[in-house]
């Protein structure tokens, strides 16, 4: 799940990990590892795009990178900021959109997982996410993002409906893919535990996400000035293929 749509994730936010503690995020931590020690950065300063609760920009804090995290949403970035008192790791985090996003200076590399990138919905303010990450990159910097694909939208998910339980909650995660415009909406019902009576309180949220064409993309980033560099199916080394569902892009400054 991304995490930059304006409004989404403030009820949620309250069980977002509950609900994503499937999610394998150490192994998700060494793939962007890999690929960031393959493209030169050690160490030093990594700006993540869409951080949410933290998850990933704790791990890669204790693998000695200078962690700075951005999110608009301020519920989830309350829950990072608790889990930086419990570990002691020195992160930042901005409560910042991730369009018009500000630094005091430039990164080694900015990263973006769980669908972030696709939460940008609009083509303009996508190339203006690029233009900026361009901007903020050292020379020569990496940027490395994730998206959901068409194939995923279309065929995974488009149409269907997710639910879940759980002892403190559960959701109905209803979808609907739109073949015009490329946006899948999710239309998210949950059900959170309060009190200590067994009682449950309704929250109701949608949220908005755009497939892209990989060719798009790759227009995109060269538009805001960067290098393309490859695209991968997802934890892997591999071209994208037709039925992947989530790829990665690696990307690279060039010049301002």
């Amino acid at each position: 799940m991304g995490k930059n749509d304006q409004g989404a994730y403030q009820s949620f936010a309250r069980v977002y990990d509950m609900f994503m503690n499937d999610v394998p995020y150490r192994e998700w931590a060494d793939y962007i590892q890999s690929l960031l020690l393959e493209y030169g950065v050690e160490d030093g300063l990594v700006l993540e795009l869409g951080c949410g609760t933290g998850s990933l920009t704790e791990i890669l804090s204790a693998r000695g990178y200078d962690m700075i995290g951005v999110d608009n949403s301020e519920d989830m970035l309350e829950i990072a900021l608790d889990k930086k008192t419990e570990s002691g790791q020195d992160i930042l985090y901005l409560l910042q959109d991730m369009r018009a996003f500000e630094l005091y200076g430039t990164v080694r590399a900015v990263i973006s997982i769980c669908d972030s990138m696709n939460y940008i919905t609009e083509e303009t303010d996508l190339l203006e996410v690029f233009r900026l990450v361009n901007n903020y990159l050292d020379p020569g910097g990496v940027f490395i993002f994730d998206l959901n694909t068409l194939f995923k939208y279309r065929e995974v998910m488009g149409e269907c409906t997710i639910a879940e339980n759980r002892e403190d909650g559960s959701f109905i995660w209803d979808n609907y893919f739109d073949e015009e415009t490329n946006i899948n909406e999710y239309d998210l019902t949950l059900f959170i535990a309060e009190g200590e009576e067994g009682l449950f309180r309704k929250y109701e949220e949608t949220h908005y996400q755009r497939g892209y064409e990989l060719k798009r993309i790759k227009s995109l980033l060269e538009e805001a000035g960067m290098i393309y560099v490859a695209a991968y199916d997802a934890f892997t080394r591999e071209n994208p293929r037709e039925d992947s569902e989530r790829i990665y892009v690696i990307a690279r400054e060039n010049g301002k």
